[in-house]
C-alpha cells in the first residue's frame, strides 16, 4: 500500500512530512528489525523514551480517557503533554483519537500505519476540541519495509490552529502553539521520534 493511499489528501492549512530511513544488508535482517519496529510504534507510552528529552510525553488511554498499558487500538486516545502550558479544556493536555490502524504485507514489504485526529477531552463533557490543531488536521505515524529498506515517518495534513476553543486563553494558546508547530516545533518532535524508532 502506497503512502498516498494511507495519508489523507491535503486540502487546507499546512502539511508536514518527516521521515527517517535505514538500510539493511539483507531482506531477512530488515524483516527481523521491522518486527521490533512495529512493537515500538504500537507502544505509544514509550515514544517519549525514543524521542529523548525536551519532547512531548505521550500517554495512551482508552476511549473513556482511562490510562492503559498495552498496544494502541482503534478508538483509543493519546493524552499529550507538550512542553509549555496546556489547555483548560484538555485539563493541561492535548488530545487526539486513533481513527485507524492499518497493516499490509506485500511480497517484498510491509506497512503499519496509525492515523490520529484532534479530539475532545474524554474526561469531561466540554464539546470543543482539546488540541492546538483543529479537527480537520490528521497525523499519520507509519513504519514501512521495502526489501532491505526501513522507513519511519510522520505525515501531518490539513494543519490549522484550533480557534474554535470556548475559553479565550485556550484560543490564544492554540494559535501560539499551532503556529510554532507549523513553523518548526512539530518537525523537531517528529524527527526525534522517527530517528528513535529506527535506532538499534
Amino acid at each position: 500500500m502506497e503512502k498516498e493511499d494511507l495519508v489523507p489528501q491535503q486540502e487546507t492549512g499546512a502539511q508536514s512530512n518527516t521521515e527517517s530511513v535505514r538500510g539493511f544488508e539483507t531482506s531477512e535482517a530488515a524483516a527481523d528489525f521491522f518486527k521490533k519496529l512495529k512493537v515500538r510504534l504500537l507502544n505509544v507510552d514509550d515514544w517519549h523514551t525514543l524521542s529523548g528529552k525536551a519532547t512531548a510525553d505521550f500517554c495512551l488511554t482508552d476511549n473513556r480517557g482511562e490510562e492503559v498499558n498495552r498496544p494502541v487500538r482503534q478508538g483509543d486516545h493519546f493524552k499529550i503533554d507538550i512542553p509549555g502550558p496546556g489547555t483548560a479544556t484538555g485539563e493541561g493536555y492535548d488530545w487526539v483519537q486513533v481513527e485507524s490502524i492499518k497493516e499490509e504485507r506485500t511480497e517484498d514489504g510491509e506497512t503499519l500505519a496509525i492515523q490520529v485526529r484532534p479530539a475532545t477531552n474524554p474526561l469531561n463533557d466540554k464539546p470543543d476540541v482539546a488540541h492546538f490543531f483543529s479537527e480537520e488536521a490528521t497525523s499519520c505515524f507509519m513504519v514501512k519495509r521495502e526489501g532491505t529498506t526501513i522507513t519511519a515517518g510522520v505525515y501531518g495534513r490539513n494543519e490549522k490552529p484550533n480557534t474554535g476553543a470556548e475559553a479565550l486563553l485556550d484560543k490564544a494558546r492554540n494559535v501560539a502553539v499551532a503556529t510554532g508547530a507549523i513553523t518548526g516545533f512539530a518537525k523537531l518532535q517528529w524527527k526525534s521520534l522517527v530517528e528513535g524508532l529506527v535506532r538499534d
